[in-house]
């Protein structure tokens, strides 16, 4: 019997009875872990996993032949000692957290933009007050940093609410969906900067993105521009924000992602002023219509697996994402 070991910490038992059927119909049988470690006592029984937080399973399993990845990020599965069977498939689920992530973007954006921040401290005193002047998203200059499906989904959003869109990617020939107004590659990003209104980085970590937003060039965006990092802390210099924020720099940032993660309680982003902090929570599996995604694409691939058919969503382990 063909087996498949699956996380069930973010399925319903809607999504267990979906798996299952599909399961059965293709000649697979089923085991559900709470945790990726439960599975390791009897891990050589399986030739697929289907869940997260999995280093110890894929590192340990000679026996794995894919690996489903129900998140998108894939750093801690680059290196070559996070596989013992070298020629394990590795899939992602890149694309079902566009979504989330991009409500979370307008979500933060809008506080910011609406002063928020500010009225709720006064508010949380019992101080009712005037809100100080507001801005919109509607004619907003804003620039996405990655083009993939979280940035293009952030894209349709604000520009459907009246933003002027730049993206920027590594190639900036390759066709992009019309929300874009402008499309210019990573070279150009200070040129760009100038000009921004909101500026939100949905880079992956990679060599490449490592402190992109540095000290210089958060000196480079206006003095009332706004920071929104969906993508990984690593991209940002965090103590050049800090301290931008702080100078009065900067009119805000809204921070999902950090380092180090999670954020100690005497870390200074706790007291920088004009700073929203949220757990990397934008993405995760907390939204219903995420975990559907996520489970139907890894159906759909169960399928092409079992076709002996090219699987979708495979990483490229060397670039990064």
């Amino acid at each position: 019997m063909r087996k498949i070991a699956i996380m069930d910490d973010f399925l319903s038992s809607e999504h267990k009875d979906q798996i299952g059927r599909t399961a059965a119909r293709l000649g697979f049988f089923v085991d559900y872990f709470a945790r990726a470690e439960d599975a390791l006592p009897q891990i050589d029984q399986y030739e697929i996993f289907f869940g997260h937080d999995a280093l110890a399973v894929t590192s340990t399993a000679k026996n794995l032949r894919w690996f489903a990845l129900c998140y998108a990020g894939v750093e801690a599965y680059l290196s070559d000692s996070a596989w013992a069977n070298p020629d394990c498939i590795f899939t992602n689920s890149a694309g079902a957290y566009g979504v989330t992530i991009s409500e979370h973007v307008i979500m933060v954006l809008l506080m910011l933009l609406r002063q928020m921040p500010r009225t709720q401290r006064r508010m949380a005193n019992r101080q009712w007050h005037r809100v100080e002047s507001m801005r919109s998203i509607r004619g907003l200059r804003m620039t996405i940093v990655g083009m993939g499906d979280i940035g293009t989904h952030v894209a349709r959003t604000a520009h459907a609410m009246g933003a002027h869109v730049t993206g920027l990617r590594r190639n900036p020939a390759k066709a992009s969906d019309p929300a874009f107004d402008q499309v210019c590659s990573m070279d150009q990003l200070n040129r760009v900067l100038p000009r921004t209104d909101a500026l939100v980085l949905c880079v992956p970590a990679t060599a490449e993105t490592v402190g992109l937003l540095s000290r210089a060039r958060i000196e480079l965006l206006p003095e009332d521009a706004y920071v929104v990092n969906v993508g990984r802390g690593s991209a940002v210099d965090q103590d050049a924000l800090m301290d931008a924020l702080r100078g009065g720099r900067l009119a805000g940032a809204a921070l999902d992602v950090m380092t180090p993660e999670p954020l100690p309680p005497d870390h200074p982003l706790w007291r920088t002023p004009n700073l929203i902090l949220t757990p990397h929570c934008s993405g995760n599996t907390s939204l219903g219509y995420t975990r559907d995604r996520i489970v139907d694409m890894f159906l759909e691939n169960l399928e092409r697996y079992a076709a002996g058919e090219p699987l979708l969503h495979c990483p490229n382990r060397r670039r990064g994402y």
